[in-house]
């Protein structure tokens, strides 16, 4: 690789060992990239503080200088960590001490997460416990270079904002939050950024379980392509994008998307494609809207539900607010739990606009900070789920072995009322 003076000057420990580490590490991971060089990054979002026994056992060896040491910079020794050079951020992590008693959680994984946020605020980090950090005041401005973790976050900051970022890891984004650097590969570069298939939406999608569908269909046909959809499609807002890029992340890899019109890189679908012909056409229609559906409820056999997800990625203010709403008056059937994931930042806003005190009432929980397939834990006995969520009727069963139900919100808030699963296959 290419390094600069002051790439050099860092990797030969002028600031420190951890930092010198960190650049080892990330010459190595752009070596085997076979980037040019480095990006000068000043975002990072990351995870440090998430609670394992692999981290318990790392702490109680050597403190938190040493589990960041072997797991965020892949080094051998525990070296001291200091300050953050760039702002970084936590992603979301495992559950708090508001679910305690709620949720069946390891006391002493909340208490190690507790220490482990000391720990990292102590160096700079903003512990901002969410995957959807553009909801909570870290946004990249457009053309920035970032390095951030969790896949509906990264094809988020690429599609909707414009910013530039690979799907990094733990060791990648550790290195990168000491250091400013990150390999200048993939979606850092222009010529990664062209749309290289065209998707042709021939039914309507305007909902938010629509996005989702369509969302799910794409990532399956185009897996680590970068698609160009156009046709059918009403201006999504806030959530129904959200929903889109996380459900395309989850059936494949997608990572950077185009709506012409709409994102900011695609004025016109010529300009998405940066000139080039797409490298295929797929065509979402009524046939292949219906397959995602079909394919999303495929793990379902009980109608009987005992457990209702919502808010995945975390929920926007309106999706806990249309929540409250559909649930006023109502109460949970006994025997069924409905959790609302959501962004501390934003449980709090809701808690003061009232949004709380109703789901309460109606006997649910708005939970911050984690998700049951971040914190591999749902309800005691749970065996069916029910999720208004693309990406966790995708992942969840197979991380918790429980059946899953996919479908409009307030098909999910009619299962959590009742106990039964009555959503139409579309």
């Amino acid at each position: 690789m290419i390094l600069t003076d002051d790439d050099r000057r860092l990797r030969d420990g002028d600031e420190g060992p951890a930092v010198a580490a960190a650049m080892d590490l990330l010459v190595r991971y752009g070596e085997a990239l076979d980037a040019e060089r480095l990006c000068d990054v000043r975002n990072v979002a990351g995870t440090t503080t998430q609670p394992s026994p692999v981290k318990a056992r790392l702490v109680a060896e050597g403190g938190w200088d040493r589990a960041f040491s072997i797991i965020n910079l892949d080094a051998d020794d525990t070296l001291p960590i200091p300050p953050m050079a760039v702002p970084t951020c936590q992603l979301q992590h495992g559950f708090g001490r508001d679910a305690v008693g709620v949720v069946p959680y390891a006391p002493e994984m909340v208490a190690l997460q507790d220490d482990a946020e000391a720990f990292v605020g102590a160096r700079g980090v903003s512990v901002l416990a969410t995957c959807t950090p553009y909801q909570v005041g870290n946004l990249p401005v457009r053309g920035e270079h970032c390095a951030w973790m969790e896949s509906s976050a990264v094809v988020y900051a690429n599609s909707v904002l414009g910013a530039r970022t690979n799907c990094e890891g733990g060791a990648s984004t550790g290195a990168a939050s000491l250091t400013g650097r990150i390999p200048c590969w993939g979606n850092h570069r222009d010529d990664e950024r062209r749309g290289t298939h065209h998707v042709r939406v021939e039914t309507p999608v305007a909902s938010f379980l629509d996005w989702g569908l369509l969302g799910y269909a794409v990532g399956d046909a185009v897996q680590e392509g970068r698609p160009v959809v156009t046709g059918d499609l009403a201006l999504p807002d806030l959530t129904d994008i959200k929903h889109f890029g996380a459900a395309a992340a989850s059936s494949g890899g997608v990572e950077l998307y185009h709506v012409p019109g709409v994102t900011p890189e695609a004025p016109t679908t010529e300009t998405a494609f940066g000139g080039r012909p797409p490298r295929e056409t797929v065509v979402f229609g009524p046939a292949e809207r219906r397959a995602a559906h079909e394919r999303l409820n495929d793990q379902g056999t009980s109608e009987d539900v005992d457990f209702v997800l919502l808010g995945c990625p975390h929920a926007s203010l309106d999706q806990i607010r249309d929540a409250a709403r559909a649930l006023e008056g109502r109460r949970l059937a006994d025997g069924t739990e409905l959790w609302i994931m959501a962004p501390r930042a934003l449980a709090a806003v809701a808690e003061r606009s009232g949004y709380t005190a109703v789901i309460e009432a109606a006997g649910g929980r708005v939970l911050t900070d984690s998700c049951p397939a971040m914190s591999r834990t749902a309800p005691t006995g749970t065996r069916v789920f029910a999720t208004d969520s693309a990406k966790q009727a995708h992942y969840l069963p197979a991380i918790l072995g429980i059946e899953a139900w996919f479908g409009t919100t307030a098909e999910c808030v009619d299962a959590a009322v009742t106990g039964r699963w009555r959503g139409e296959l579309r």
